[in-house]
């Protein structure tokens, strides 16, 4: 992590979207009246938080070259994530998704066009030989040909000495068939990426509901060595292969405004201190309180979310 070539904190490779969020909180889709647009998409919501945070962050992603389009790349640009791997298309709209607003997993409804075009063209070799950590979703590797690039520059970050990270956060809906996510999912952990998982994912992906150590042991023998389970209000436990498990409680919250983006919220504090080399147990206190903050707070995290680089 200390090598001075390596001036690029993170590699968000994935999904860009724009995201309608249900105005009315607690109820579904299908009761949903009004909705307010944000910029979303877990890679997403990771690149911008990082560079808020004041880490070099780059976006590689897919949009059209529409008003949509237009507006994410503004977005990007204004937080100071680098845009100039996130390609246009002609032919493709820009994805959107509709969520519903809900203090635990949203419902979503996705229409998707050009994210999932991303090509190996839009990552460079010399892009990973500067990169300290590769990051990606399920959501990203659930279609070709982004898929396909994602793996194949997987394997090339591992050998160009980067830090690969994971969100497994599956859902059903975005696969061809479970097989073929657990495949992918498997392909991907050869290269031991930090993995972030929570307790809505496994139930989603294994249908059925596993005891943590059963998780933690399925990624372990996939070649994985950190496993990061997240527990909603009951907080995280962290598994790291041949060491005690580390469980910590989450902060308390009076009121749940919002928990969209609260997964990639407290992966993006994990990964901010993970690049600040702090020790483990730290990255989990920064994430938590990450995550505490976006909880309170509707669409993105508020202004000064760069203090927390004064609390390491």
């Amino acid at each position: 992590m200390k090598s001075k070539t390596k001036n690029i904190d993170i590699l968000c490779v994935g999904e860009v979207l724009v995201d309608f969020i249900g105005h009315q909180s607690g109820v579904q889709i299908n009761n949903t009246r009004d909705y307010h647009r944000y910029l979303g998409g877990s890679p997403t919501n990771v690149a911008m938080n990082s560079a808020r945070l004041g880490l070099k962050s780059v976006m590689v992603a897919t949009v059209g070259k529409d008003g949509f389009g237009e507006y994410i790349l503004e977005r990007l640009k204004e937080v100071g994530v680098i845009t100039d791997h996130i390609k246009e298309l002609n032919d493709k709209a820009s994805s959107v998704i509709f969520v519903s607003r809900t203090d635990s997993t949203p419902d979503f409804i996705p229409f998707r066009e050009a994210d999932f075009c991303i090509s190996e063209d839009q990552i460079s070799e010399t892009l990973l030989l500067k990169t300290k950590i590769y990051h990606t979703t399920c959501f990203a590797l659930s279609k070709k040909p982004a898929q396909t690039t994602i793996l194949a520059k997987a394997e090339a970050a591992y050998n160009a000495g980067c830090q690969l990270s994971i969100d497994v956060n599956y859902a059903k809906k975005l696969w061809d068939s479970q097989a073929e996510a657990l495949a992918v999912i498997q392909a991907y952990c050869k290269f031991n990426p930090l993995v972030k998982i929570s307790e809505d994912d496994m139930l989603r992906l294994f249908e059925k509901e596993l005891a943590h150590q059963e998780i933690f042991e399925f990624f372990h023998s996939q070649g994985v060595d950190t496993v990061c389970l997240t527990l909603g209000s009951k907080g995280v436990k962290l598994s790291q292969k041949g060491k005690d498990i580390i469980e910590l409680p989450a902060i308390k919250i009076d009121v749940v405004q919002d928990a969209t983006g609260a997964g990639d919220a407290f992966w993006s504090g994990f990964l901010f201190a993970y690049v600040k080399e702090k020790p483990i147990e730290k990255c989990l206190e920064v994430a938590l309180q990450l995550a505490a903050l976006k909880l309170q707070n509707v669409g993105r995290l508020p202004d000064n979310i760069n203090i927390l680089s004064e609390l390491l």
